[in-house]
């Protein structure tokens, strides 16, 4: 006789011949999971939602730490999907910070009643192809099994922490903190004396804030990052009520740009400007703040003469901010501007001119233990009583992986990605039907407004899901040669690009033993969006549809 929890939770039924338990189960809530659940159940479908945090958000769930805020602007950095709910909320700085976005997240799960089909605090530890049953089986870490039809990843392209792997970190007498797991009750530095490992985003974005509160800041740098001034501030009334008037209109403009942003592009290329255009172009762009400097020339990320204009504009600006000729020669980055992403700051240059604020570069002479009492780099140690490590993400392939997922024959995904992700339009991949990925490898996503590119994704796998089974042919798998096609093209676009040489977690750089590839599609949101719709024009090419 079946318990009562049994009779309750599907998910911990027996496996049977009888029909899946789920039409689609779902891995993450955030602004993919929870768009992705909205869109399934607009076409009649059961589905399931699994997130391992305890509430939605996604990434806006887990980073907390001090300044977390998003680097596009908040009107764009936001569903438009729903014409009432961009009209009902409020954003009220240019750039958002984490504890504001995430209240959006629970409104938009409020509004369309999302909760009832998410089960937080659940992690999907295993999904697997049943070929007998055409489903997919589904296991999670609190023992729960159930099976679906379809399975789609929304597990985010930042949501594996690289964890610190230093030597001597469980003997660490003081605490540490990973900016990508921060505690949800805060941490205080007042009176401490706290090291931060790294100068990427979160780095970028918390150091201010820690230097004006700690004893003492130390910051071990590996490789400096080019940042902008953010220029944050409260949004204007009237300005503000001009982008909701005209909603629709920017939106679809900001479609036909590369990243997907109202950004201006600049359609010149560096060598068709003089000098003194160049530099009120680049003026221009620094003044206003924001990532606009990816599009200061048409050419800045596939010449390096052009990209060396940007950059040794911005390695001027170090030195006017930065009192210390040494200091700011140690943070003036010597990689291509983009190799990777620009971050965004509020007086982070500013930082290194106070005196409780110490540059420690790690290039040459690396970590090579925590101690009890700190940290210690080229023999000399570091006393500490707190370290903030912000050393970023596994991005893009981690969340996969991290997940035992298996597609025909028992074949792994991690079997299939050794030598680097393969998957056609990120979006599906051979040898695996009916498994989806949102914003996955060789997809535009993170060289993108993201939010966005997560619409189109969720819009084009549940108008595929809805026509497979409007034709009775709900198996969907991408074909061999479509997929090598399409990686084919991913990596000459890339080749043309000044990205292959970089050095950053657009190739998987951050990650020991990760292949180097560039993992995002480089040819920008339009040609994307205009490949994706002649896949569905010429009924799904590349794709196989079947009964079983």
């Amino acid at each position: 006789m079946a318990t009562p929890s049994t009779r309750e939770n599907p998910e911990h039924r027996r496996h049977s011949a009888a029909a899946p338990d789920f039409d689609a189960v779902v891995v993450g809530a955030g602004f993919a999971g929870l768009y992705m659940l909205h869109r399934l159940r607009e076409i009649g479908l059961r589905v399931r939602v699994f997130e391992r945090g305890g509430g939605v958000g996604g990434t806006w769930y887990w980073n907390r730490y001090p300044g977390a805020r998003c680097d596009t602007d908040s009107v764009e950095y936001s569903y438009q999907f729903s014409e009432a709910l961009q009209q009902e909320w409020r954003w009220t700085e240019r750039f958002a910070t984490q504890p504001e976005i995430l209240r959006y997240l629970e409104h938009v799960a409020e509004r369309f009643d999302l909760r009832r089909d998410i089960r937080f605090r659940t992690t999907v530890t295993e999904a697997r192809f049943d070929e007998g049953a055409g489903c997919w089986r589904i296991a999670t870490d609190d023992g729960a099994r159930l099976s679906a039809t379809y399975c789609i990843m929304a597990t985010g392209c930042l949501s594996a922490v690289n964890r610190p792997a230093f030597n001597g970190l469980d003997r660490f007498a003081g605490e540490w903190h990973h900016t990508g797991d921060w505690p949800h009750e805060g941490v205080s530095f007042a009176g401490k004396r706290v090291g931060i490992v790294g100068t990427g985003s979160s780095a970028i974005q918390s150091i201010p804030l820690i230097a004006a509160e700690a004893r003492h800041l130390t910051v071990f740098q590996r490789q400096a990052n080019y940042t902008i001034p953010a220029r944050n501030a409260p949004l204007d009334a009237a300005k503000y009520a001009d982008i909701r008037a005209r909603y629709g209109e920017l939106r679809q403009e900001a479609k036909q740009t590369p990243n997907g942003c109202w950004w201006p592009v600049n359609p010149a290329a560096a060598d068709e400007m003089s000098p003194l255009e160049q530099r009120r172009e680049l003026e221009a762009r620094w003044e206003k703040g924001g990532l606009r400097m990816y599009n200061v020339f048409k050419d800045v990320l596939v010449n390096d003469k052009a990209n060396d204009i940007a950059a040794a504009f911005i390695r001027e600006k170090i030195r006017e901010l930065v009192h210390d000729p040494q200091v700011a020669a140690q943070l003036s980055p010597h990689s291509f501007i983009g190799c990777k992403r620009i971050c965004l700051d509020t007086d982070y240059y500013e930082t290194f001119n106070r005196p409780n604020v110490t540059l420690v570069d790690i290039s040459d002479a690396p970590i090579e233990e925590i101690t009890q009492s700190g940290l210690r780099t080229g023999g000399t140690e570091h006393a500490l009583d707190t370290i903030v490590f912000a050393i970023g993400f596994d991005a893009m392939t981690g969340p996969l992986l991290s997940i035992d997922i298996r597609g025909r024959g028992g074949r792994t995904l991690k079997a299939k990605w050794a030598d680097g992700p393969r998957s056609y339009l990120g979006l599906a991949m051979e040898g695996f039907p009916n498994l989806f990925t949102i914003t996955g490898p060789s997809s535009p996503s993170v060289l993108t407004n993201m939010v966005p590119a997560i619409e189109q994704h969720v819009e084009w796998i549940a108008a595929c899901i809805d026509h497979a089974r409007a034709c009775g042919r709900p198996c969907i798998e991408a074909s061999r040669a479509a997929e090598d096609a399409w990686i084919a093209h991913h990596d000459e676009v890339a080749a043309g690009t000044l990205f292959p040489g970089c050095n950053s977690w657009y190739v998987g750089a951050n990650v020991a033993g990760k292949p180097r590839k560039v993992t995002p599609y480089t040819g920008g949101f339009p040609a994307y969006i205009e490949k994706c719709e002649a896949v569905v024009a010429h009924g799904y090419e590349g794709f196989t549809l079947t009964a079983a």
